[in-house]
């Protein structure tokens, strides 16, 4: 736990008073391509966004990444590196006008023989079709070149149109490395970072503010700056302070977006495969984030279903009760019926066999639309139909000691046709000795149809008598 002492890197401060008050994360952002920490697959050299940038060829691109992952530093630096003009447009304020101004300008500039142009759209995303389609001319003859940052998937979110004329690069979180190179970084400048104000840091300090900062260099910085505040210039920051400073860490989390769809599938997948520590906390991730808990439930209810299914029938049941649970309680006491919930999906039997049963007969009901209800089983309330044979041959099925009449319920075309077969677990087991059963039942009376004896070599032991119910004890 060595603390770090900044040092001043020396000299007055090259910045104006505009610059100075700016915050941290502002100010270091890095000048050239060497500063610039993270996306080595992308930016290393050799790769070709890396090169595009050198040769000053770059053309519309869209940037895709997680919050604090250096989207608008990037756009910035192609900017620099291309000497164009860095035009910033924002996907919130401004509107279909200011992109036609912003045409209009670009435009002049080419036909005056000046700078090309490039326009910065942060959170691309949020624009409407109308504000996208604008946009389409611009980028196709050339008139700017576009730069997209979005937090979002670009697939579900941009018009194939203007997709099709970008290239999309995909930016990943900052490791826990790249944000203690920030923060050193930070700690030693005199000139942009706070190595002016004579700090004492300890290492593990800067570990947990890396740590803490989930791959966001803005928040790690911005906490480091809160921390130098807190302390006051010559100060001590320890983990404790680091803490304070930070206050509280707000979980990474979009409840409309694609994290959020990615955070229901990872607890849905952590579900299935039968992992509790997963799904606990991915669960803990979405209720940390402020994510409305029938969201969790409503997907929950749904795997019980899909994954648990007949193998296990107490697991809806369970999933509804925890829901109708949270509902009395609140949070955060009704937490605490979602994580019993969670365990006891989890760590159920597993089977999907009722999905596939569904699709199957979904399937026949497809390709057998008009399949005819066989008579003996029609509703027969009047006469006439009675008389045309509705219900004619129909066996009460509880007239029979064993409450099972094998008689035919699937229409000619699909007899014999089994949509569902049990799997090998949990309740299943036993639902597969009943079917078993009945199936027994069903060829002792084909047979004596037929005319074979009936018991003919099957009921010598009574005690393995397979035509019992299982369960039933031989009498």
């Amino acid at each position: 736990m060595s603390p770090r002492q900044s040092r001043s890197g020396g000299g007055a401060s090259l910045f104006s008073r505009a610059e100075e008050a700016q915050p941290l994360a502002a100010r270091l952002r890095p000048r050239t391509l060497d500063e610039y920490v993270g996306q080595a697959h992308i930016l290393s050299p050799g790769k070709a966004l890396r090169q595009a940038i050198e040769n000053g060829s770059v053309g519309s691109v869209i940037f895709w990444g997680p919050p604090g992952s250096g989207k608008t530093t990037l756009g910035r630096l192609m900017a620099t590196a291309t000497n164009r003009v860095f035009v910033p447009f924002s996907a919130v304020s401004e509107g279909v006008p200011r992109i036609r101004q912003i045409l209009g300008e670009a435009r002049q500039r080419l036909d005056d023989g000046g700078m090309r142009t490039i326009l910065f759209i942060d959170e691309i995303h949020r624009l409407n079709k109308a504000q996208q389609d604008s946009l389409l001319p611009g980028v196709e003859e050339g008139i700017v070149t576009l730069v997209g940052a979005t937090t979002e998937n670009p697939s579900f979110e941009i018009n194939g149109a203007l997709l099709s004329r970008t290239r999309v690069f995909v930016l990943q979180a900052l490791t826990t490395q790249d944000i203690l190179t920030l923060l050193h970084r930070a700690l030693s400048d005199g000139e942009r970072g706070i190595a002016n104000r004579r700090l004492v840091v300890d290492d593990d300090a800067l570990e947990v503010i890396a740590v803490e900062a989930d791959g966001d260099a803005r928040r790690a910085l911005t906490v480091l700056e809160a921390s130098a505040d807190y302390v006051s210039d010559g100060g001590h920051i320890t983990t404790a302070v680091a803490r304070e400073a930070m206050q509280l860490r707000f979980a990474r989390h979009d409840k409309s977006g694609e994290e959020h769809f990615n955070l229901l599938s990872a607890y849905h997948k952590s579900l299935r495969g039968s992992d509790p520590q997963g799904a606990l906390y991915w669960m803990a991730r979405m209720i940390e984030g402020g994510e409305d808990p029938m969201t969790i439930f409503r997907r929950a209810i749904a795997m019980a279903a899909e994954d648990v299914g007949l193998a296990d029938p107490e697991a809806l049941k369970l999933a509804v009760a925890a829901r109708d649970a949270y509902h009395m309680l609140g949070p955060p006491e009704g937490y605490l019926p979602l994580a019993e919930m969670t365990i006891y999906l989890a760590t159920a039997p597993k089977s999907n066999s009722s999905k596939a049963a569904l699709g199957a007969a979904l399937e026949a009901a497809r390709e057998s639309p008009a399949a005819g209800v066989p008579m003996h089983i029609r509703n027969a309330p009047t006469r006439l139909m009675k008389e045309l044979g509705y219900h004619r041959g129909y066996q009460y099925a509880h007239d029979s000691p064993d409450a099972f009449i094998p008689q035919e319920y699937l229409p000619d075309d699909l007899r014999g046709t089994e949509f569902y077969t049990p799997g090998p677990f949990g309740f299943e087991k036993e639902i597969a000795k009943r079917l078993a059963w009945w199936q027994s039942l069903r060829d002792r009376s084909a047979a004596r149809n037929a005319g074979t004896p009936a018991d003919q070599g099957s009921r010598a032991d009574p005690a393995k008598d397979e035509t019992k119910e299982p369960g039933q004890e031989s009498g």
